[in-house]
């Protein structure tokens, strides 16, 4: 996720009961806000549902997991411009923006000269979701797909050019789109360092400028997804906006574009704007001013394509090993801002997956495939991706149900469903194409329930329960964007829901019915609610967070999620670093480890790792055997309004709020003269098990 302030903007103008609003009237009927400073006010939430997991599990003849360990000490919240590991932990820096991808990449220039021409022989920039293939099943040989998912113009440009301005000119709108997309890359652990095979045939760089795409499933060749270069709507240049990941079991890439809306405007006027603009936040004014691709690329001028933005904004399926072959994008899962793609397999063998829209009061989704997955036929599975269901999801009030569990349902998006006002969603969209190039409509048409800006999604390894991030709300109480609410306070706030701001996050879980992924039903609680015990410490204060968070490993905005094979949750954070105010304690990003289960550890929460200045931790992924953790760090030193920034802006000096990684001792190189994104590679130094 990057930090653009658009993710706060909402589209969502439906009046479905929110989260929230939900969330409020289970305090309410609990008294939760009664208790006594020392209870913590969501500790009923998290007490049942790993135990149903278990007693699912083993009516299913499956034994319920061990517990895994954490046997690491936590480290300490941290503002200095380095990364920080545990004791007994080393970590090493690869694939920073600007690394060549090739044997003749050229060499990357610290004052961000290189032209676009160097820049698609190089690693693209603010690294985001990653997986690591390994090569015949090697922990010290593998190939990294890795999202790269936009640009920092301050960093990314040479000082004297202005975005859209004076020196402006069609290179640098290239150069951006090639810093933008996948960066493949096959890396070698030499028994000293990881390096990359820059003669490897499966490098190569996946970008928003060169890289052709074929569109499949049902909104192939629809007319919506036809413009003036690809009359047959099927055909597709490049990708970009690209955040959160996924991987198929059948060993391919699933990339996620989220904010492409971003990257559309208008240099023309008069140009009118329509309901499903409106709601997906596509402007006809200009773009965003990091990009302003439409200056110089007519495919992103609304006014001469106006069907190119829908063409964008899906999961897109690269595979790693055939570097000949075209990515495709996914259309049967869904056009929105994705966050990740977590798949898993239902009862039957058909394949699921879960997906958030990232923006604030967006939706929950998952896909269930009509086919099953078969082990021995890759190619087959193949097309399991291509024809399903794509569902919403709807949290329900427990006290609807009967008891005091919070109930949900996944409503599907298809014709025949009859939407909140009576009306089957054949009546609104003409047919499966062209509903699914509006999802967001079709959503909002059947009640889906707006949720704190769903970011990553992961499946518990043997328990199938299923975690979500919902990084934070910047403000739901006055939403005058809101149909029906006439500027007044949203209905989610009340005396018994104080969090009208949601500045801390929180992370939400499920189980299927029946420990089935393609359940129409489950059940629902709050895992975390993150937040700040040392400066709320109002008896009941929702503000102070959750139990299972001390003071010592306090953190804000999850956005990262993903479990290992033992069933440790690893949580990454792209929130607030001031390290003040409601913030005080937390430092810098950083990535903490999790034991959501009952028993031992009792939902222990513990900081893993601390990013350097500005940054986001971001992306996870693991060797086979685990005893190598990659992570990414984007965006280091971007500093927006933070209360320690420099007086100088980016531009008059790049290095005035981080130097990282070339301040970092253990980047042996040096970055030259600006921060830049990189991987991190951590492993024990007794050669065990990460985290464990």
């Amino acid at each position: 996720m990057s930090n653009l302030d658009r993710d706060d903007i909402p589209s969502n103008n439906s009046n479905n009961e929110s989260f929230d609003a939900l969330l409020g009237k289970q305090q309410a009927r609990r008294g939760f806000l009664k208790a006594s400073a020392g209870v913590s006010t969501m500790a009923f939430f998290g007490a049942s549902l790993s135990t149903k997991a278990a007693t699912a599990q083993t009516t299913t003849s499956k034994a319920a997991p061990a517990l895994p360990s954490m046997g690491f000490k936590a480290v300490e919240a941290s503002l200095g411009d380095k990364i920080v590991v545990p004791e007994g932990y080393r970590y090493a820096v690869i694939n920073r923006w600007g690394d060549p991808l090739f044997t003749d990449s050229p060499k990357w220039k610290g004052d961000a000269s290189d032209d676009a021409a160097a820049q698609a022989k190089q690693i693209g920039d603010n690294h985001d979701g990653m997986h690591y293939f390994p090569i015949n099943g090697s922990s010290t040989e593998g190939v990294i797909a890795r999202n790269q998912e936009y640009i920092n113009p301050d960093f990314f440009f040479p000082a004297n050019v202005r975005v859209a301005g004076d020196n402006w000119n069609g290179d640098w709108v290239k150069k951006s789109q090639r810093a933008q997309g996948v960066s493949v890359v096959h890396i070698r652990y030499d028994g000293q360092n990881w390096k990359t095979v820059l003669d490897s045939k499966y490098n190569r760089s996946i970008n928003a400028h060169d890289t052709e795409m074929v569109v499949v499933g049902p909104a192939a060749g629809h007319e919506l997804m036809k413009t003036n270069a690809d009359p047959s709507g099927t055909k597709v240049f490049g990708t970009f906006g690209n955040c959160g990941n996924g991987y198929t079991l059948w060993d391919t890439y699933l990339t996620c574009e989220e904010n492409v809306t971003d990257y559309f405007g208008s240099l023309q006027e008069g140009v009118e704007s329509n309901t499903l603009m409106a709601r997906y936040g596509v402007t006809t004014k200009e773009s965003d001013e990091s990009y302003r691709w439409e200056t110089h690329d007519k495919r992103f001028d609304v006014a001469n394509e106006p069907n190119e933005w829908h063409r964008h904004g899906w999961i897109v399926e690269i595979d790693p090993f055939d570097p000949e072959s075209k990515p495709r994008k996914l259309t049967a899962l869904g056009h929105f801002k994705h966050e990740n793609a977590a798949m898993t397999l239902a009862a039957d063998k058909r394949v699921v997956v879960y997906m958030g829209d990232d923006q604030r009061s967006e939706y929950i989704y998952k896909f269930v495939s009509d086919g099953k997955f078969d082990a021995s036929n890759k190619e087959a599975n193949r097309k399991l991706l291509e024809n399903g269901t794509l569902y919403v999801a709807q949290f329900l009030d427990g006290s609807q149900q009967g008891d005091l569990q919070g109930k949900g349902k996944w409503i599907a998006l298809t014709l025949d469903t009859v939407g909140k006002n009576g009306k089957k969603l054949g009546e609104l969209f003409k047919d499966q194409g062209e509903l699914l190039v509006k999802t967001r409509l079709a959503a909002d048409a059947v009640g889906a329930t707006p949720m704190d800006r769903p970011e990553w999604i992961t499946v518990h390894p043997q328990t199938g329960e299923v975690y979500v991030t919902l990084t934070n709300n910047s403000d739901r109480g006055t939403d005058k964007e809101r149909k029906g609410t006439g500027g007044v306070k949203h209905p989610g706030i009340d005396d018994a829901n104080p969090r009208a701001k949601n500045p801390y996050g929180q992370i939400v879980r499920w189980n299927e019915n029946s420990a089935d992924a393609a359940a129409p039903e489950f059940e629902w609680n709050v895992f975390v609610l993150a937040g700040n015990p040392e400066v709320h410490k109002e008896p009941g204060n929702l503000m102070a967070g959750t139990s299972n968070v001390n003071a010592n490993n306090l953190f804000n905005s999850p956005d990262g999620l993903a479990y290992d094979k033992d069933g440790r949750l690893w949580i990454q954070t792209d929130g607030n670093y001031s390290d003040a105010g409601n913030f005080a304690g937390n430092g810098n990003n950083q990535m903490l480890v999790a034991i959501p289960e009952t028993g031992a550890g009792k939902g222990e929460i513990r900081r893993f790792l601390v990013g350097p200045s500005g940054c986001e931790i971001t992306g996870i992924t693991w060797t086979p055997d685990y005893k190598n953790v990659f992570v990414n760090v984007q965006h280091p030193g971007e500093y927006g309004k933070h209360p320690n920034a420099p007086k100088v802006t980016p531009q008059e000096d790049a290095l005035a709020f981080s130097k990282w990684p070339m301040g970092d001792n253990e980047d042996k190189e040096g970055s030259g003269g600006r921060p830049r994104a990189a991987t991190v590679v951590i492993w024990r130094e007794d050669g065990g098990i990460v985290g464990a």
